[in-house]
C-alpha cells in the first residue's frame, strides 16, 4: 500500500515590509546590533515597533472596539461561506491582523457571501478571489 502524507498549508506568522532608513539612522541601528544590544537590524525594528503599539495600547484597544474589528487570525473556510449563503446572510469581514480564505473557495462563492472586506494587516486568499472581491475591499 502506498501511503500519501497529508500536506498541510502552513500561513506566515508574519509579513514582510520594507523601510526606507536615512543612514544615520541605519548607521545608529547597526552601531546598537555591533555593541550586542539588538542580535540584528530586524529585532531592533521589531522591538521599536512593539514599544510603539505598548506606548498607544489604550487608542488602540478603543479603536478596535470602536470599529468592531476582529483581532488576530480570521479563517474563512467554505463551509463558513457556505453557511452564509444558507441563512440569506453575507458577510462583513472586519478583521486587525491576518484574514484568509480558504484555497478552494471559489471567486463565484466569496462574491456572492461576502458584501465588504476590510483587513487591516494581511489577507490570505487566491488571486481570483482576491480579484473577485476587489470592488468590495477597503
Amino acid at each position: 500500500m502506498n501511503v500519501v502524507p497529508e500536506l498541510k498549508l502552513k500561513v506566515a506568522d508574519s509579513e514582510k515590509i520594507t523601510i526606507n532608513l536615512g543612514y544615520v539612522d541605519l548607521g545608529h541601528v547597526d552601531l546598537m546590533v555591533q555593541d550586542g544590544f539588538y542580535s540584528n537590524r530586524t529585532d531592533f525594528i521589531r522591538t521599536a515597533i512593539r514599544n510603539q503599539l505598548d506606548r498607544h495600547a489604550d487608542v488602540m484597544r478603543q479603536s478596535v472596539a470602536r470599529k468592531s474589528l476582529d483581532l488576530g487570525l480570521r479563517h474563512y473556510s467554505r463551509g463558513d461561506l457556505e453557511a452564509v449563503l444558507r441563512r440569506g446572510d453575507t458577510l462583513h469581514i472586519n478583521v486587525l491582523g491576518l484574514a484568509s480564505i480558504a484555497l478552494d473557495v471559489t471567486p463565484e462563492l466569496a462574491r456572492a457571501a461576502i458584501a465588504s472586506v476590510k483587513v487591516l494587516g494581511a489577507l490570505h486568499a487566491g488571486s481570483a478571489v482576491k480579484a473577485a472581491l476587489a470592488d468590495r475591499t477597503q
